[in-house]
């Protein structure tokens, strides 16, 4: 069976491209997965390689940034092809099926001035959160 689960930051923003034939969305990025133990007392990583395609390409390419955390599932695929200078490249590389953003690519919401003079104590940072009025509950 060929499964890969990876937790890890990303090392650079993802790259979006569209393929010729169809025009879909491809996305390649590397992450950076810690391993369990450390050498020296320093933590290490290894590099992954990433690509994903379709809805889930777009979304990585406009969500994410470098070092957000994310978790992926998918398998490892192998490839290999020849170079401009003659010699046969290697590629292994995970191709993800599943991509779940574990942290925010996007700018964190700043309110304006007027905004938080208006709502004065009850303002929160997430613009999805409201304060509710206890008296529109039915119960």
């Amino acid at each position: 069976m060929n499964s890969v689960t990876l937790v890890g930051r990303l090392t650079k923003d993802p790259e979006l491209k569209f393929s010729k034939g169809n025009g879909s969305a491809v996305t390649t990025f590397t992450i950076a997965v810690n391993r369990r133990f450390k050498k020296e007392g320093q933590p290490e990583a290894d590099f992954i390689q990433v690509v994903c395609f379709g809805k889930t390409a777009e979304a990585t390419a406009n969500y994410m940034t470098k070092g957000k955390l994310i978790s992926l599932a998918g398998y490892i695929q192998t490839r290999n092809y020849e170079a401009k200078d003659g010699t046969r490249k290697y590629v292994t590389e995970v191709i993800a099926n599943e991509i779940n953003f574990l942290e925010s690519g996007k700018k964190e919401y700043e309110p304006s001035d007027e905004e938080r003079n208006s709502r004065g104590s009850e303002f929160t940072s997430n613009p999805d959160i409201r304060p509710i009025d206890d008296g529109d509950i039915p119960f």
